[in-house]
């Protein structure tokens, strides 16, 4: 089978002189992309009890944003290959701060359908933000440095997810619907970090016509579809249960007989998803242009998800064992994920890099999307049924990327 390509290109290096800005900035995207759903994970029971919703009405509050955002993200990747990365991040952020307000407002006035409107609407906003980012890496950095780019974003990716069940908590303190508003205001942070750090480089050809793009992106599928799909479905997967298991913890917590709720049970949230973050920074610091390093990172991650997850059928009684056992499926994810990305950012030329990666990201938040609803109704039938259907979907995942995914040697 021929092994995932890194084309080369004319530089190597940051495009600005003070790549640390440019580091920072870029990590601010993926940072307020999932606070604007991580936050909100720690307030769902109490948006169920306030607004007189149910448990799954609260689960659309995330699958909602993420379907739209899933749907709209291969639009944003043809644009920002069509026009510029950033053309299409900055009104995306100013989109995505904007409904956040709205959202808050849905909330005040008590009026389901101006929440989900307006999540919805966030959607589209969030489509033009990490996924183009990840494009953005792949434009301004090359080989070792690309991966330890890439590795970054998906970790800030994981602060967020860390940060953000504490910080929903805190702010909920004030009121159950202030995290709402707090979020825009991380996103003017990140809109600023955007326009004055980072420089893009310009682009060398002029734009395709969408019939020659598209048969663009048909071929780059039918040569590297083998492995490439594989490696979307594992990003899905990883992101479908990482979510369900948020979503799943924040419901168990406040019931008997823990009765965990606010700050506290943001701490414990926030525990498997350090495992997470940790991880991914690692990998992407040590993987560069390894690919036979890549390969067995990405097995024995997807095999950590397997065994921990499977283990939790039978040990969930002691929560610090069972919160054990989801930081070592986090532990997993993060080993998983810079691999893939690196992997698929690299598979294409600068021309059809945005749309390559933007299907990538858009089965990432199918996943994200369906996590919540479909763990919420796996809870309704037992808590064995819920992890012998995930630890099954990571173990069949699991087969899929061992036969399909295999890169030898140093990546090209």
């Amino acid at each position: 089978m021929s092994e995932p390509e890194s084309k080369p290109a004319n530089h190597s290096g940051p495009s600005t002189s003070k790549p640390i800005l440019e580091y920072i900035a870029l990590a601010t995207i993926p940072l307020v992309l999932v606070l604007g759903n991580s936050m909100l994970v720690p307030i769902l029971p109490d948006m169920q009890e306030k607004m007189g919703i149910s448990r799954f009405q609260s689960s659309l509050v995330i699958t909602l944003f993420s379907i739209t955002a899933g749907l709209i993200i291969p639009v944003s990747g043809y644009l920002s290959d069509r026009f510029s990365r950033k053309g299409v991040i900055i009104p995306s952020l100013i989109v995505y701060g904007a409904a956040g307000v709205l959202a808050g407002l849905g909330a005040i006035w008590n009026s389901y359908t101006t929440l989900i409107i307006a999540r919805a609407v966030q959607g589209l906003g969030a489509a033009g933000t990490a996924p183009i980012a990840m494009a953005l890496v792949g434009d301004l950095y090359k080989g070792g440095k690309a991966s330890k780019a890439l590795g970054l974003i998906e970790a800030s990716n994981g602060i967020g997810k860390v940060v953000s069940p504490i910080l929903g908590s805190l702010i909920a303190l004030i009121a159950w619907f202030a995290p709402f508003f707090a979020f825009p205001i991380f996103c003017v942070l990140a809109l600023l970090a955007v326009i004055f750090m980072i420089k893009e480089p310009p682009k060398k050809e002029k734009p395709q016509a969408l019939r020659a793009y598209l048969k663009q992106i048909k071929n780059i599928l039918q040569e590297k579809g083998h492995w490439l799909i594989p490696a979307f479905i594992a990003g899905s997967l990883a992101l479908f249960i990482l979510f369900g298991v948020l979503f799943y913890l924040s419901q168990i917590l406040e019931e008997e007989p823990y009765n965990i709720t606010g700050v506290k049970k943001g701490l414990i949230l926030a525990i498997p998803l350090l495992g997470l973050v940790i991880t991914s920074y690692t990998t992407g610091a040590l993987i560069k242009k390894n690919g036979t390093a890549m390969r067995w990172i990405i097995n024995l991650g997807l095999l950590l998800m397997t065994i921990s997850l499977t283990l939790t059928i039978f040990l969930s009684t002691k929560l610090g064992l069972f919160i054990g056992l989801l930081t070592l499926s986090g532990i997993g994810t993060g080993a998983l994920l810079p691999c893939l990305n690196t992997m698929i950012t690299g598979s294409a030329e600068r021309e059809q890099r945005g749309m390559i990666t933007s299907l990538y990201n858009s089965l990432r938040f199918i996943g994200v999307a369906f996590g919540p609803p479909i763990f919420g109704w796996l809870m309704n039938l037992s808590h064995k049924a819920t992890f012998i259907t995930v630890s099954s979907l990571a173990f069949l995942t699991l087969g899929l990327v061992f036969f399909f995914i295999r890169p030898k040697g140093e990546l090209n």
